[in-house]
């Protein structure tokens, strides 16, 4: 079943969700300040027939139109398959000048009140290059496993952009370390985020930045705490351990957070956790390599 054959004469376009393209691609931007009119382009492998070309002008024809330099997803209907799994139909626009790829995107469905009830992410590559100022119609599946609805959502719905996976990892840097750092070093920190390995949809990771053993003892190591999720993370209690390059444990501790450390969705924050001497074995500790993480 060819996806186009979804979109039907009584389909009517709903609610329409736009974010700047600078949020998704990088690249120049348009400085004119017109409405844009986007025209409809079929994805290069359909062969549509001319009854379904009707619909899919007619729908076109409904479009609102779009500032420059945007993109959009504008809803038309949800249908509940035999799965479970329900397939939206909407138009994906472009108001840029010129012609765009992209990658994956994590999409929302929301409710009349704006609650999500759904969440997936979409290799937008599937939908091909989509040329200048122009609509594409599109069917995203959204499986059982990421919808948290029992039944379709009612009149007002949106297809939404998650705006969080769309602005990259980026450095969660407390007040604090704000207030010490210097801007040079604050930046450099952020340009260490960027090196690091990407993260899954949902995990969290302690990667090490700095560790120093003190004259009295003591063992201070500033860790980098990763948050891959689309939701912020607090730390109430975090239980650590440091492992040398031999693969020896050199310290030990649990940690109480006061107040409760955040880590904001899709960041990284780096922390400092000192471990009291008593907690510390550094006897022949080799620091040239060194891991943090949570004791079992």
């Amino acid at each position: 079943m060819s996806l186009f054959s979804f979109f039907k004469k009584t389909d009517k376009v709903g609610k329409d969700s736009a974010v700047q393209s600078q949020q998704l691609v990088s690249g120049d931007s348009q400085s004119a300040t017109n409405e844009i009119k986007t025209k409809l382009s079929y994805h290069p492998d359909w062969d549509v027939p001319k009854e379904q070309q009707y619909i899919f002008n007619f729908l076109a024809n409904e479009l609102q139109p779009l500032q420059p330099n945007q993109f959009s997803l504008s809803a038309i209907n949800i249908e509940e398959d035999g799965t479970g799994s329900w397939n939206v139909k909407a138009f994906f626009r472009s108001s840029l000048a010129q012609a765009v790829e992209l990658g994956d995107i994590e999409l929302f469905i929301l409710d009349a009140d704006g609650n999500k009830v759904a969440g997936q992410y979409f290799d937008f590559k599937q939908l091909g290059t989509i040329p200048p100022e122009s609509a594409r119609p599109w069917v995203f599946t959204f499986n059982k496993e990421s919808i948290d609805a029992s039944e379709v959502p009612g009149e007002g719905w949106q297809l939404a952009f998650n705006l969080i996976s769309l602005r990259g990892h980026q450095l969660d840097l407390d007040e604090t370390w704000k207030t010490q750092l210097p801007q040079e070093q604050q930046d450099a920190l952020a340009e260490i985020v960027k090196t690091l390995p990407k993260l899954g949809k949902t995990e969290v990771n302690f990667t090490g930045l700095q560790i120093k053993l003190q004259e009295n003892g003591n063992l201070a190591a500033s860790i980098f705490i990763r948050n891959g999720n689309d939701k912020a993370i607090n730390l109430e209690q975090l239980p650590l351990e440091i492992i040398d390059a031999n693969g020896k444990k050199i310290a030990s501790g649990s940690f109480k957070t006061d107040p409760v450390l955040t880590v904001q969705p899709n960041s990284t924050k780096p922390w400092t956790f000192i471990f009291p001497a008593e907690l510390v074995d550094a006897t022949d500790a080799d620091l040239s390599r060194w891991t943090a993480r949570v004791s079992q």
